[in-house]
């Protein structure tokens, strides 16, 4: 009698372990993947001429591009430019596109 309680008792805590994952992959996980491949898509869609909004909140246009450094040119001044990591951007706007 006491074994059948307790593998009753061992099956409710597996399924409830499973549902606990279940829980956490459909929560945490899978929005977070997500957001990796926008940023992806975004970083790969980055051209000379952009527009860009940086994560410190800096608006510049895109001056030049390499693997994993952008120069970005801040206001009207040429004097104004600025090498940083892509992964800095974090909104991009092309040229002739509205706000």
């Amino acid at each position: 009698m006491f074994l059948a309680a307790s593998s009753y008792g061992a099956g409710f805590w597996v399924m409830y372990i499973v549902i606990i994952i279940a829980f956490m992959y459909l929560v945490i996980i899978r929005p977070q993947n997500k957001q990796k491949k926008q940023q992806a898509e975004l970083m790969s869609s980055i051209e000379v001429g952009d527009s860009v909004l940086t994560s410190s909140g800096f608006y510049g246009m895109i001056i030049d591009i390499t693997d994993d450094v952008v120069i970005v040119e801040f206001g009207s001044n040429k004097n104004c430019r600025i090498p940083m990591q892509k992964s800095a951007i974090v909104q991009v706007e092309k040229p002739g596109q509205e706000a």
